[in-house]
């Protein structure tokens, strides 16, 4: 700038201070108003939550009642000491009652004899297993021989074996015989009359026949 210049009252700045200096305050006190009217509030999409507290359950404390113990038992008496010239005095017996030896005895009849009862008994009783089992007279041979065929069963050409299962006496009888399992046809009923006239040698026990339950397999089967 020319020296010219600076000396013309246009050039000179401070006649303008005072107008810079009411317009800087100015715009300061509107920034200021500005400030304190505008909220600021923060954008987060973070939700914070409070961590939930853990609870305390407060248990119930019951009182307790002390229990009073019974008092001790009483100390047995103490034993006194008799001296050995003290009499005792005794009831008197007599011995002068009458004992009649003529008159009956109420007594209980005597038990039956041990041996009679137990014989009842194993006659009674039907053993399965003793120590000599009965024997078939003839075999078991013979009694397949007397069997007839029936001629249902030959027509139908039933064959098997029939299972029939009875009771041997003291005797050597056979009684209640039934079948265990048959085959049909006829077969059955054959097997059961076969058995009904078969004769045993009773079983033992204890050196006497008893009874004893047996069992036979009676076969049919068919000549071709």
């Amino acid at each position: 700038m020319s020296i010219l210049n600076r000396k013309k009252p246009n050039a000179d700045l401070r006649n303008y201070y005072n107008l810079y200096l009411q317009f800087g305050l100015i715009v300061a006190l509107l920034v200021l108003l500005i400030a304190f009217n505008v909220h600021f509030s923060p954008k987060s999409d973070k939700n914070f939550s409070e961590p939930e507290q853990e609870t305390v359950k407060m248990e119930e404390v019951v009182q307790t009642k002390q229990q009073e113990k019974p008092p001790p038992p009483p100390r047995p008496p103490v034993p006194v000491e008799v001296p050995n010239d003290a009499v005792i005095n005794d009831s008197p017996i007599d011995l002068n009652a009458e004992l009649d030896l003529d008159a009956p005895l109420n007594m209980p009849p005597p038990p039956p004899p041990a041996s009679t009862e137990k014989k009842k008994n194993d006659d009674q009783q039907v053993f399965v297993v003793v120590e000599k089992m009965p024997q078939l007279i003839g075999g078991l041979a013979k009694l397949q021989s007397s069997i007839k065929y029936p001629e249902l069963a030959r027509k139908a050409g039933i064959e098997g074996r029939v299972y029939v299962e009875f009771v041997v006496d003291e005797h050597g009888r056979v009684q209640s015989p039934h079948v265990v399992r048959g085959i049909g046809g006829g077969c059955d009923e054959a097997a059961i009359e076969a058995v009904k006239k078969a004769k045993f040698v009773p079983g033992m026990q204890r050196g006497r026949p008893v009874k004893v339950r047996y069992s036979l397999p009676i076969v049919f089967k068919l000549q071709n």
